[in-house]
């Protein structure tokens, strides 16, 4: 299980998921870079995120769930 907080996660995805802040947080450097330049796929993309954040489906970049 990662060390990552769930609920920072989800939140940072919910509001600021557009510019890849929670992506950045978990370590994932690359895809949060390619995620503010696209403003997350166009909300696509973020949406995505938020999905699978909340039902635990997300990892880290060392590939561990963030789970709650």
């Amino acid at each position: 299980m990662s060390e990552k907080n769930f609920v920072a996660t989800l939140l940072l995805a919910i509001l600021l998921g557009g510019l890849g802040v929670h992506r950045f947080y978990v370590g994932k450097i690359g895809t949060g870079i390619v995620m503010l330049l696209t403003f997350g796929g166009l909300g696509i993309w973020t949406l995505i995120d938020i999905i699978m954040i909340a039902v635990g489906n997300f990892k880290d970049s060392s590939g561990l769930p963030i789970k709650p």
